[in-house]
């Protein structure tokens, strides 16, 4: 039996799109048998679209006009199989018969089906460290097919990387991350998978979700404040790596508190990435406000949040005169510990680093700058800093993030308890995090829609009440 994997592009509820994907593809295909992944509402990340009956009609019309087209060959959108037009039901036991062979297709692994091709059709979003395991944990008898789409679903980024394995186990194709792909699947032949760094996986699918959000959406240019920090760094490289330099503009926005330091640093970034950057310091508005509203200086957290406020207000002008896509860049660190302001360095409409711990920060940086200085080394080691009053650092109300993180890990994805994380860290200092996580959840709640990399993700995976009493 002859058989193609089409690894296509989808678009949650954009059947004209879906259509012609896969009509172009099919032209392509010159085997019997085609395998394409799913496009249904429910899988491809429709949520509630599926009560929608405009949405429920066009998602009819779509498989009848592949029906239409797709003539003597076996085509299957995820579980759907059509052939000659019509829309094939399996036997009793599940099976299709396809000249003669026993097909069994699921959007989930039993290890105990007796068939001669189990194809797994299942739009899986990306988790880091999570597809190598995802591979050796199919332990097949029979020819074996798992097939994902490419596309965003909100949060969720369907990564790709399908694959295939003979009877023996033996892995025969492995398609790559975040492109399409169209393969003839030869079950005779061994494979090389193509498992790259993690932090290429992480580029490839920020930057895929970035340029899916923005062709989606409409908007053709984005901006981010530069503070000189290494987190709007990457963010701004992953962008350039996503639209081309052309398209991201950068705000410098220093304050009283700004080092000078920051501001070369941020220019430098700039030149780097050859983008265009404005300068707008803050300090006549924050001295402006104080003076008119305030009344007295004060120096506590109010005029701290005042100043990311200030910021963010700029940043939106420019978003809404300009039809800019504002970028948030916050990290999964800060976000845990509520380490931000909201109406401030919060706002956005898309964060590219939301699910990275701040370790996870510095690992893509470093593996940007691996064949020359892309973010300079000087904002890759200095001491992070917020820069909302004289000499403040985030470890003044932060624990390092190499232990932060740790922590942080260890209670999100490995779901251990306090006492056994108390193991390895002070116990009062794992009870404050674990405190923490839970009492920034409003905020969390507030933020903008970000990319998930992560098994156990603030943005999806994790639900905290915001109003609760054990923490």
């Amino acid at each position: 039996m002859d058989i193609t994997v089409v690894q296509s592009r989808l678009k949650v509820a954009d059947f004209a799109f879906n259509l012609k994907s896969v009509l172009d593809k099919l032209e392509k295909v010159k085997t019997d048998v085609v395998v394409f992944p799913q496009y249904d509402l429910v899988n491809s990340g429709g949520k509630d679209l599926i009560l929608d009956e405009r949405a429920g009609k066009r998602e009819g019309d779509f498989y009848e006009k592949i029906a239409a087209r797709v003539g003597e060959k076996y085509v299957f959108i995820g579980d759907v199989l059509i052939h000659s037009g019509e829309f094939v039901e399996p036997d009793e036991s599940g099976m299709y018969d396809i000249n003669g062979k026993k097909v069994y297709v699921s959007d989930t692994f039993e290890d105990d089906i007796e068939c001669d091709m189990y194809i797994l059709a299942h739009n899986r979003y990306y988790a880091m460290n999570t597809l190598e395991d995802f591979i050796a944990s199919v332990d097949n008898h029979c020819d074996f097919i798992f097939v994902n789409g490419v596309g965003m679903a909100d949060q969720n980024i369907f990564c790709g990387g399908s694959f295939a394995k003979s009877s023996s186990n033996e892995l025969v194709f492995h398609a790559p991350l975040c492109e399409e792909c169209i393969a003839k699947i030869d079950f005779s032949k061994q494979a090389v998978p193509v498992f790259e760094p993690v932090e290429q996986q992480i580029i490839k699918v920020t930057t895929f979700a970035l340029r899916e959000y923005c062709e989606n959406t409409g908007f053709k240019k984005i901006i981010l404040g530069l503070s000189g920090g290494i987190d709007s760094a990457l963010t701004a490289a992953l962008a350039v790596m996503a639209l081309g330099k052309e398209n991201v503009f950068g705000v410098l926005m220093p304050s009283m508190f700004s080092s000078q330091g920051s501001i070369d640093d941020s220019l430098a970034l700039a030149k780097n990435l050859g983008i265009k950057t404005v300068t707008h310091p803050i300090t006549p508005l924050f001295d402006e406000f104080i003076a008119d509203i305030a009344k007295i200086r004060k120096q506590d957290l109010a005029e701290e949040n005042l100043q990311a406020r200030l910021r963010g207000l700029i940043l939106m002008f420019y978003s809404n005169r300009e039809n800019y896509l504002l970028l948030s860049t916050g990290n999964k660190s800060e976000a845990a510990m509520g380490y931000g302001t909201l109406y401030g360095d919060l706002c956005g409409g898309l964060n590219l680093i939301a699910d990275l711990t701040k370790t996870n920060v510095y690992k893509v940086s470093n593996y940007i700058n691996r064949n020359g200085v892309v973010i300079p080394v000087e904002i890759i080691e200095k001491a992070p800093s917020a820069e909302l009053r004289p000499n403040q650092k985030d470890q003044d109300s932060l624990p390092e993030y190499a232990v932060l993180d740790d922590i942080i890990e260890m209670y999100l994805e490995q779901n251990l308890s306090i006492d056994e994380i108390g193991k390895k860290y002070d116990r009062n200092l794992v009870k404050d995090t674990v405190r923490r996580i839970y009492r920034a959840q409003f905020k969390r709640k507030q933020c903008c829609l970000g990319v998930r990399l992560t098994e156990r993700s603030f943005l999806s995976g994790i639900k905290i009440p915001i109003v609760q009493g054990l923490y």
